[in-house]
């Protein structure tokens, strides 16, 4: 869907029928509602906050359109005494697996089965036989911790490489010669939503909500925010 077009729906929602009460709203206020908007939606979506508490891969539909986010990184890994530690990616906004291939000095590497663990219980994971790292058994865990991944090896093994498959955050749309909000610079090009029309379409319903919700009227709000969850 066109930007245009979104922003025609977005006034065409916000305004009373045959009406131009709020037809002095910005454009650049329409792009930071619409962007705040993929960001509320996909969190809710991957929480299973929606109204059918489904999480991200609970049903077909949440699979299909939330698939467009779901990104693979090459960790840049570095090693520090008994694990090793990447950077997350700038975009990063969920965490989904991480795919890692160890070896050791006898042996030829394997893939390591890795579970998402608490950073709180690091001390028992690496002291539990059964939860610690183990190259016999090709399991380990990480952590997140500062904006880095940590991968522990107990000093067991060697980590050759490692992927990490999360989700991003939503592409922000920019309207060309508006002002971009985030950066008070002139935007000089469109950059379009990437999600599908359906979804798009549930998105205007969201921002409507928001920005009805800066100019207190309760109608549009009202409104606004049970289309984007009746439909979702």
């Amino acid at each position: 869907m066109l930007n245009s077009t979104i922003t025609i729906k977005i006034k065409q929602r916000i305004n009373k029928l045959d009406s131009n009460d709020y037809d002095n709203i910005e454009c650049w206020q329409i792009v930071e509602s619409f962007n705040k908007a993929q960001v509320e939606w996909t969190r809710r979506q991957l929480h299973g906050g929606n109204q059918y508490k489904e999480g991200d891969e609970q049903s077909t539909r949440r699979k299909d359109d939330l698939q467009v986010l779901m990104k693979k990184y090459d960790l840049s890994l570095y090693p520090k005494d008994y694990y090793y530690f990447a950077a997350l990616p700038e975009d990063y906004l969920q965490w989904k697996r991480t795919d890692v291939f160890a070896n050791q000095d006898c042996c030829e590497k394997r893939r390591m089965t890795v579970y998402f663990a608490e950073e709180a219980n690091l001390q028992q994971l690496l002291n539990d036989k059964l939860k610690q790292p183990s190259f016999e058994w090709a399991e380990t865990f990480a952590t997140l911790i500062g904006n880095d991944v940590h991968i522990y090896t107990n000093n067991q093994f060697n980590i050759e490489s490692a992927d990490l498959i999360y989700y991003r955050q939503p592409i922000k749309i920019q309207i060309q010669d508006c002002i971009d909000p985030y950066t008070g610079v002139v935007s000089l090009t469109n950059v379009q939503c990437e999600f599908k029309d359906d979804i798009i379409e549930l998105l205007i319903d969201e921002a409507v909500s928001i920005l009805a919700g800066d100019i207190e009227s309760n109608n549009q709000f009202a409104r606004g925010s049970a289309n984007a969850e009746k439909n979702n």
